[in-house]
């Protein structure tokens, strides 16, 4: 399959999202890397994005609580090409109302080929890569030929 090249660029936009438990994880891990991500677009879903505008004291992008739509906002916004990273502190021991949604982000995330980091380990080495602070060109399936695929709807027979 043939890829299309999206750029992003030096400053990065960055999704955190995280369930009620892993919450005081994700703001620990803010706040430890607020420099790194200080100079980074950064959106956030609801509650989160109240907490982390609040600890690292610059601009959050706060979009709806995930069980209210935040976590679907976040995935149309990969979609858009409007998020480069998502950084998902969830917790898999926790039943979740919102579970169908939590998937679907996950779905765009890897769809869409964007980075994904589902806890501190891995948001510490993504967000300390050198290619954090560069250019790159992330590569996605050229979806065109899916889009313009013949649906066969079968013929009516009288």
């Amino acid at each position: 399959m043939a890829h299309k090249k999206f750029p992003m660029e030096h400053d990065k936009k960055i999704a955190l999202v995280a369930h009620d438990n892993k919450k005081r994880d994700l703001l620990e891990w803010a706040k430890f890397n607020r420099d790194l991500l200080a100079h980074h677009k950064v959106f956030a879903t609801g509650t989160t994005g109240k907490l982390l505008e609040r600890e690292l004291g610059f601009k959050i992008t706060k979009l709806n609580s995930g069980p209210l739509g935040g976590d679907q906002q976040i995935g149309a916004k990969i979609v858009e090409g409007k998020i480069d990273f998502l950084i998902f502190f969830w917790d898999p021991l926790e039943p979740q109302p919102h579970d169908p949604d939590v998937k679907a982000l996950l779905r765009m995330a890897v769809v869409w080929n964007i980075p994904i980091a589902n806890n501190r380990a891995s948001a510490d080495f993504m967000i300390s890569s050198p290619l954090m602070d560069g250019e790159y060109d992330r590569l996605v399936p050229d979806y065109d030929n899916y889009v313009a695929r013949k649906i066969d709807l079968g013929e009516k027979t009288n």
